[in-house]
C-alpha cells in the first residue's frame, strides 16, 4: 500500500496497457474460468482513448497484433528503444515474434529534449519521480484542479466508516480520523476508490443493523475474488554489457491469447534496469555475502523482464478483518501451469537473442509466499461489478446494488484481472463512472 497523494501511481512503472478484447469475455485456464465483464471492450474503448490522452501515453497502436481497435492514436509517439533493446527487438522480429513498443506514461519529448520534463533516467519503475515527469494521478489528475473553488483535498485523513440513513439505502456520513480527531463529511454522492483491500476494509468497518455483514454486502461478495498478478521478475545475463538507461520500452504478447500450441499464458515486458541496491534488497539472503562490485557487474550485464500471467477470481481468495480490525488475506495461487508455460516460452524466445536459457536468473522475491500483503502488485477484485446481484457488489455503472449513492472507482470492481498492468483500465473506467455521475448530478 502506498499512502500518498496519487496512491500507487506514485510508485508504479507507468506501463499503461489496455486489456485485450478477449479479456472482457470468459477465458478457460487450467484452474478454472476467468469470468466475463458486464461491459465489453467496445464500451470501454472511448474511455481508454480519453485516459491515454489525459495520461500522456507514448505508444503505437497497431504494432501489437493482439490489441483491440483504437479510435485514436496515442497522443505521443512510442518511446524509442536504446541500442541494446533495439537489437533484442530486431532479433525477436527476425525470429518471427511480434515485439512492440510498450505504452509508457511519461512526459518525455524526444523531439525537443531541452524542453522535455522527463530526463529519461533509470528511476521510473518503483520509485517516485523527483522531477514530476511520470504521469501519475497526483501530477496529472490532482494538481491541475486544486485551484478550483469546488475542490478540497484532505491529506492525513483515514476514512474509518460510512454511515447510512435508517433505510440503509443512502450514505449520509463519511467518518474520518484526521490529526488525532474525529471528523464527519457528507455529500449527495460518495465514491470509494481506496484500492481492492482498503475499499473492502471500509465496507466491513461500516457494518450496521441494516448491513450486519458490512455495507453493501448482502451478497456476501465484499472481500471475495481477490486477485493479483502471477508475476516473475527475471534478469537475463549476457556477455556484453547492457548500457540501457530507460529500459521499459519493449513488450511481447505472442503468448497472451491461447491457440493450438498453448493456453493463454500472458504478457512479457521489460522492467526498469537492475541495480545493485535493488538486487540486495530483493534477495538479501542470497546477496548478503556478495561484494557490491560483483552485484554492480551483474546488474550491468542484465536485461530485465517482467512476466505476467492472469490470476483467477476465487471466492475463497478473500480479504477479511480480524477482531482488532486488521486486514487478513486468505489466498491460494492459481494458474501455475500457465505461469510455468510462459516462463518456458520466454526461455525459448531468449535463445534467439543470444541470452541463453541457462543464463537466466529467476528472481521470485515478488511472488514468494513469505512476502507480506504489501508485497503484491496489481491488486483487484473484492467488490466486483455485474448484473447478477447475488454474485456481485456493484451494478454496471459501479453503483453499489444495495445503496442509492455509493459508487466505486478502483480495481476492486474488476471481475477478472487479465494479464497486463491494470492501471489504464482503472483510469478509463473511472472516467466512465465520472461521466455517469455528471449526468446523474445534472
Amino acid at each position: 500500500m502506498h499512502y500518498f497523494v496519487g496512491g500507487a501511481t506514485k510508485m508504479y512503472g507507468a506501463a499503461l496497457y489496455r486489456l485485450r478484447p478477449a479479456d472482457f469475455g470468459e477465458i478457460k485456464f487450467s484452474d478454472g474460468v476467468s469470468p466475463g465483464w458486464p461491459i465489453g471492450y467496445d464500451d470501454l474503448e472511448p474511455y481508454y482513448t480519453r485516459a491515454e490522452w489525459l495520461y500522456r501515453v507514448h505508444g503505437d497502436h497497431g504494432e501489437d497484433p493482439t490489441e483491440g481497435k483504437a479510435s485514436k492514436q496515442y497522443p505521443w509517439p512510442a518511446v524509442s528503444h536504446e541500442p541494446r533493446i533495439q537489437q533484442i527487438s530486431d532479433q525477436l522480429a527476425e525470429a518471427g515474434y511480434h515485439p512492440f513498443h510498450s505504452p509508457c506514461g511519461i512526459m518525455l519529448d524526444e523531439a525537443r529534449r531541452p524542453a522535455s520534463t522527463c530526463i529519461r533516467c533509470a528511476w521510473c519503475d518503483g520509485y517516485p519521480c523527483l522531477v514530476h515527469a511520470k504521469a501519475d494521478a497526483e501530477v496529472i489528475a490532482v494538481r491541475p484542479i486544486l485551484g478550483l473553488p469546488n475542490v478540497t483535498m484532505l491529506t492525513g485523513a483515514e476514512v474509518t466508516r460510512l454511515r447510512t440513513d435508517q433505510s440503509g439505502r443512502v450514505v449520509t456520513e463519511v467518518a474520518v480520523r484526521r490529526g488525532g480527531q474525529d471528523e464527519s463529511y457528507a455529500a449527495d454522492i460518495v465514491v470509494l476508490a481506496a484500492g481492492a483491500v482498503n475499499t473492502a476494509k471500509i465496507l466491513f468497518n461500516s457494518a450496521s443493523d441494516q448491513h450486519p455483514n458490512g455495507l453493501a454486502n448482502g451478497s456476501d461478495q465484499v472481500g471475495r475474488n481477490y486477485m493479483f498478478h502471477n508475476s516473475k521478475a527475471i534478469a537475463a545475463l549476457a556477455a556484453e554489457p547492457n548500457e540501457t538507461v530507460y529500459q521499459k520500452t519493449l513488450a511481447i504478447n505472442d503468448f497472451y491469447l491461447g491457440n493450438d500450441q498453448h493456453p493463454p499464458l500472458g504478457n512479457i515486458q521489460m522492467l526498469g534496469k537492475s541495480n545493485a541496491g535493488a538486487m540486495r534488497g530483493e534477495e538479501p539472503h542470497l546477496t548478503k555475502l556478495a561484494p557490491e562490485w560483483s552485484l554492480d557487474e551483474v546488474a550491468r550485464h542484465s536485461v530485465d523482464f517482467w512476466l505476467t500471467t492472469e490470476d483467477l477470481p476465487k471466492p475463497e481468495n478473500r480479504v477479511t478483518l480480524d477482531r482488532d480490525g486488521n486486514v487478513r488475506l486468505t489466498y491460494a495461487y492459481t494458474n501455475a501451469v500457465e505461469v510455468e508455460g510462459l516462463y518456458s516460452e520466454f526461455k525459448t524466445m531468449l535463445n534467439t537473442t543470444g541470452l541463453a536459457a541457462h543464463h537466466v536468473l529467476r528472481k521470485n522475491f515478488y511472488m514468494d509466499m513469505k512476502i507480506q500483503i504489501a508485497g503484491v502488485a496489481h491488486q483487484a477484485g473484492t467488490c466486483r461489478f455485474g448484473t447478477e446481484k447475488s454474485l456481485s457488489v456493484a451494478d454496471v455503472n459501479c453503483k453499489a446494488h444495495e445503496l442509492d449513492n455509493l459508487y466505486f472507482a478502483d480495481a476492486s470492481i474488476f471481475p477478472s484481472i487479465g494479464a497486463v498492468n491494470p492501471a489504464l483500465t482503472v483510469m478509463a473506467n473511472a472516467i466512465r463512472v465520472a461521466d455517469h455521475l455528471a449526468s446523474r448530478l445534472s
